[in-house]
């Protein structure tokens, strides 16, 4: 989404290559935060998350898409309010090897960062429950 103005590291693959040539025994020690809001839409995602492996994998970051967002840093939505299919990619995660964190990254100045904070940890509980 920021490929036009910010991003010069667009997909996992370009994430992962350049973990390779800057890890080049595979030593573990670069990987990668797979962070659904930046990469649901990549066609090539199962088969970059299987590369990656639990060597790669560090961290999880969960969210969803909102197919009206009026902010594309600022809006993004609950888990289950939007379009990412989060529980299979939960389950490619899981396969690849990935047994670290869910970290929710529920970044909405205009919905969930005005309501009462345990309000929203309490929802965020019910949807990884249900929607992840």
């Amino acid at each position: 989404m920021y490929c036009a103005d910010r991003g010069c590291v667009n997909t996992l693959a370009q994430a992962l290559d350049l973990c390779d040539e800057l890890d080049r025994g595979g030593s573990g020690a670069l990987g990668v935060a797979v962070d659904l809001y930046h990469v649901w839409w990549d066609p090539g995602l199962k088969e970059q998350i299987e590369r990656a492996g639990e060597k790669r994998l560090l961290a999880f970051q969960i969210s969803d898409w909102l197919l009206a967002s009026r902010d594309m840093l600022a809006d993004r939505g609950m888990m289950g309010d939007g379009v990412i299919d989060l529980p299979l990619v939960r389950f490619w995660m899981e396969e690849a090897g990935y047994r670290g964190f869910h970290e929710v990254e529920i970044l909405s100045s205009g919905n969930w960062g005005r309501r009462d904070p345990d309000e929203v940890l309490a929802t965020c509980r019910v949807r990884h429950q249900t929607a992840c």
